[in-house]
């Protein structure tokens, strides 16, 4: 029997180094090369850095850049080639939005894993536009109405699609099993002096909606425990600000460079004392399960996803007086008991067994 080929668009390409998507892009060619020819579209890539071949899959390259306004042109072009060569494709966020409605030609089968409610992200900005939402909903509708099948990553994006469109989603969620737990050794003290202490870390992008102004003023009047913030400042007005203001100001809170060496940023969230996730305009967030699966404490900015996520058995906060008395309270009975939840949580749900088995039944189903 021929096997289904598929097409997985919408990321930066293999092997992952960005975020969510590419993860999950990673984990879905590793658990599913062997059922279907896959072929993941990458982005404007130098030919001396280009592979032809990644983990089960084969790689397609595109003269565009994935993030940004290329990555209109990016999906729409990608897309297009799909229908014209592939059974199935796996696509990934909306910015393709318009080579939707073309499959009604194609008729190939269409997995459309919607991300985020993208234009509530642009409202929670102190800088959004109102063109910018209406052209997001408007991306958001068309995909959606063209699609066979609808992925959400959060169970709290359920209510809203059923709603807006009369359509039931598919839940599947993100893997954290890939994370694995490091020891600390005598070059890493070196490099990173906290390790010595006990500290408290977060992982975060440098953007609004995730809140890290917030876990530093709060640190700022609990001086007894250390914050470790990991993000990369660089990308934005808001982590550059944040950076040098706070930067060697206090003693108890460390700012650090992104880091993408994953043994190391894995020793430093396997030895933290407590991990503090400060999301709120996204999903299922891939920290989060990572932290979880980690068998880390962890509590979090109090909205559904996360609350979603954690089935509502960690400890919330909704802003910087909440997060302060909590960090007060804590004591190690609190950190025991939610670093067992969080683990039996974690290996219940966030295995990517389990997650690329959802989408493997869907591709096989043909819905």
């Amino acid at each position: 029997m021929r096997k289904k080929s598929l097409a997985i668009i919408g990321t930066n390409g293999l092997p992952a180094h960005y975020g969510g998507f590419e993860t999950l892009t990673n984990y879905l060619v590793e658990y599913l090369g062997n059922d279907f020819n896959i072929t993941v579209y990458c982005s404007r890539t130098p030919k001396n850095k280009q592979i032809q071949t990644y983990n089960n899959s084969k790689l397609k390259y595109f003269p565009f850049k994935a993030n940004g306004w290329q990555s209109i042109i990016y999906d729409v072009a990608t897309i297009f080639h799909a229908y014209i060569n592939y059974d199935t494709l796996i696509i990934l966020g909306f910015s393709g939005a318009i080579a939707f409605p073309f499959n009604k030609i194609f008729k190939k089968q269409i997995i459309f894993n919607i991300g985020g409610i993208e234009w509530q992200k642009v409202r929670g900005s102190k800088s959004f536009s109102k063109i910018e939402i209406a052209l997001k909903k408007w991306f958001e509708k068309i995909c959606v109405k063209n699609s066979d099948t609808i992925i959400i990553d959060n169970v709290s994006f359920q209510d809203y699609l059923v709603k807006n469109y009369g359509v039931k989603p598919l839940l599947a969620e993100y893997g954290g099993d890939h994370a694995v737990n490091e020891p600390v050794n005598d070059a890493l003290i070196q490099k990173y002096a906290f390790l010595k202490q006990s500290y408290d870390l977060t992982v975060v992008r440098a953007q609004e909606d995730m809140n890290i102004h917030l876990a530093i003023e709060a640190y700022k009047s609990v001086p007894h425990r250390n914050l470790v913030v990991v993000s990369n400042w660089q990308i934005s007005n808001y982590g550059k600000t944040l950076y040098s203001e706070n930067r060697n100001k206090y003693k108890n809170i460390i700012l650090l460079n992104a880091i993408y060496d994953l043994p190391t940023i894995n020793a430093l969230r396997s030895n933290c004392s407590l991990y503090i996730h400060t999301h709120s305009l996204c999903g299922t967030a891939p920290s989060l399960v990572e932290a979880m699966s980690l068998n880390l404490p962890v509590i979090c900015f109090d909205v559904p996803t996360n609350r979603a996520t954690t089935e509502e058995k960690s400890l919330y906060f909704k802003n910087v007086d909440s997060l302060i008395s909590l960090l007060r309270s804590l004591d190690g009975s609190h950190l025991v008991a939610l670093r067992a939840a969080m683990s039996e949580i974690s290996k219940r749900r966030y295995t990517w067994s389990r997650v690329t088995g959802i989408y493997r039944n869907c591709i096989q189903s043909g819905n």
